[in-house]
């Protein structure tokens, strides 16, 4: 394969760049840069709901979306322009108030979009979920029983996790991405050292953290200090080894204060996994995303420039609200429309463009 293609090279062909057909299609104008992002998204698609978000933007139900709010802007710019070209006709005030119902509109949808990444990014990215606990508290247990495999290692030895081991799995089409790290102690081995280190940095940075404790024993000093790593934080408390005597249950007022989410399991005989898959169903409301309906910005540039078209609604609000002079309210206006220009790929800059089709692979 490798002479066949140095062959065609030596006769003139030439190696496709990171897509760029894509990328043709793009600057011909047969696709806009939303539906070229999304031919990324539908090639790194974990699961079924986050391709199917990808096929609507490779769609254009998102364009669609954009191109109606700048229709509505345009409508009324009509009537700017002409206030501003003839002002010696008395519809400023006319002007005014179509530009107030306007901006009251579109703010609306734009922060609609804009609620709709948090929902976006977790069928993109998935739920980056740390179990953290105690050596031998059954994290890695866990993990296997969740994979339904033994991914992880798992001895009566203290310990025997000392780096990150990441997989993924599915909960309701939402990709979870789930990270077994190093019990949590005060060790004395240096690369143990450095395996708890780096699990309390995971652990910081994580959209979930499944805290596990060995319900059979009582709780002490490095258990509470397990629990002050997720205060504030989304998190999942686990019971571990429910096929024994409990000396920890969920009722117990030192869990409690940290969090409500207290589930039990047996991760060796594999009860009770079902319970945590119902909590982070709860936790990130599942169940209310509409995949075949709502329209989810998935993509944080996207993203950037509808929060930055929601500042130049609120400006051009306030400049509106001071009875300042129509010209201005114009310009950031004018600021919006270049915002979703910008979202769909019309102002958007070679430097841009080269960036995003970097990203995909040769052709495409």
């Amino acid at each position: 394969m490798k002479k066949i293609l140095e062959l065609c090279l030596k006769n003139g062909a030439t190696l496709a760049e990171p897509g760029e057909f894509t990328k043709r299609a793009f600057l011909n104008g047969r696709i806009d840069l939303l539906q070229a992002e999304s031919v990324i998204d539908v090639i790194n698609a974990k699961s079924e709901k986050e391709a199917k978000t990808a096929v609507k933007q490779l769609e254009g139900e998102l364009s669609k979306e954009i191109d109606k709010i700048k229709k509505e802007i345009m409508n009324v710019m009509v009537n700017i322009e002409v206030s501003i070209d003839y002002p010696e006709y008395d519809i400023e005030d006319v002007a005014n108030i179509e530009v107030e119902n306007m901006l009251n509109s579109i703010g609306e949808k734009l922060r609609k979009l804009e609620k709709s990444f948090d929902n976006g990014k977790i069928i993109k990215e998935g739920i980056r979920t740390a179990i953290i606990g105690k050596p031998n508290a059954g994290k890695s247990s866990l993990l296997n029983a969740i994979l339904k495999e033994d991914r992880a290692i798992v001895t009566e030895f203290e310990g025997t996790t000392r780096d990150t081991i990441e997989e993924f799995i599915t909960i309701e089409g939402v990709p979870l991405k789930l990270i077994d790290t190093a019990g949590i102690r005060n060790a004395k081995d240096e690369v143990e050292k450095i395996g708890i280190k780096k699990s309390k940095k995971i652990a910081e940075t994580a959209d979930l953290i499944i805290a596990i404790f060995d319900s059979s024993k009582e709780l002490d000093d490095e258990d509470i200090e397990i629990l002050d790593l997720i205060k504030g934080k989304k998190a999942i408390i686990v019971l571990n080894k429910s096929d024994l005597v409990a000396k920890v249950n969920e009722t117990d007022a030192r869990l409690k204060k940290f969090n409500n989410y207290i589930v039990k399991i047996s991760a060796l005989n594999k009860t009770g996994i079902d319970k945590i898959y119902e909590k982070i169903s709860e936790m990130f409301n599942l169940n209310e995303i509409n995949f075949d309906n709502d329209i989810l910005i998935t993509n944080i540039r996207q993203k950037n420039f509808i929060d930055s078209a929601i500042e130049n609604v609120g400006k051009a609000k306030e400049v509106l609200l001071k009875k300042e002079s129509i010209d201005i309210v114009a310009i950031f206006i004018k600021n919006i429309l270049e915002d979703l220009g910008n979202i769909t790929g019309e102002y958007v800059t070679e430097d841009i463009i080269n960036e995003i089709f970097s990203k995909f692979c040769l052709g495409k």
